[in-house]
């Protein structure tokens, strides 16, 4: 069956550039904001929501929602991300049929990747066959997005400080890099470990995810949270089949 990579990391930390050098080597990669995208495009029942929810002003004179201005209402601010995530719609269903998806067609050498920024709060990573977490310092981070994005260190900050840092999701990643060096870098790297586990999976060796014991506590504590962005939550019997460490 093919082998499937999540694939997570906060903003600047490179995870974006992961997935391309792993397109070069062959693999199908899907950056689930693209997903997440098309399910509020002009036309659908998203779109009419998040109007709804955030106002008029966020739509562009292209007829379709300006991310940037969405993303200002919204980053840094828990209560109303939780809110656009409902609002959005099935975020759960997008990820999760677009993985059926390969597993239905791609065959057992074939490799796929799922980049998402949450993919682990949400539990995206449940469905693939190991996670991957790109990390980077914040001051560094903060110097590519000035460079790159052309944000103000205002914004920068305010979206690291949206996210899980690196420490905590650390321990439910199978590998994790930390990207404050240069992109040569990165790519030996990421080479070396597609190698290592792509070995392993052809012995037969290659290992259960740690994410699912990892995703289960994780659980415990932001329930709530969960239920009220729309995620939908697995059962007992799922629950139980996540802890299984064999």
């Amino acid at each position: 069956m093919v082998l499937v990579i999540g694939l997570a990391g906060t903003i600047a930390a490179g995870k974006s550039t992961v997935g391309d050098i792993l397109e070069g080597r062959g693999a199908v990669h899907c950056d689930a904001d693209k997903l997440v995208h098309r399910l509020y495009d002009p036309g659908t029942p998203g779109f009419e929501r998040v109007v709804e929810a955030f106002g008029q002003d966020i739509v562009g004179e292209d007829g379709f929602i300006d991310r940037k201005i969405l993303g200002a209402k919204v980053f840094g601010k828990p209560l109303e991300m939780a809110r656009l995530t409902k609002a959005i719609g099935s975020i759960t269903d997008a990820v999760h049929k677009e993985i059926d998806g390969w597993r239905a067609t791609l065959g057992s050498d074939d490799i796929a990747v799922m980049e998402a920024v949450n993919l682990m709060e949400a539990g995206y990573a449940r469905w693939c066959d190991q996670m991957w977490l790109v990390g980077v310092d914040d001051e560094i981070a903060v110097k590519r997005l000035l460079e790159t994005r052309g944000m103000s260190e205002e914004e920068a900050h305010q979206r690291l400080r949206s996210m899980r840092p690196f420490e905590q999701r650390a321990p439910g990643a199978d590998w994790t890099y930390l990207n404050n060096g240069t992109r040569d870098e990165l790519e030996v790297a990421v080479n070396a470990e597609l190698d290592r586990i792509v070995a392993l999976k052809h012995d037969g060796k290659l290992k259960r995810s740690v994410f699912g014991p990892w995703w289960a506590d994780h659980l415990e504590a932001g329930k709530e949270a969960l239920i009220k962005s729309g995620v939908k939550l697995p059962t007992d019997e799922e629950i139980a089949e996540l802890r299984r460490q064999d």
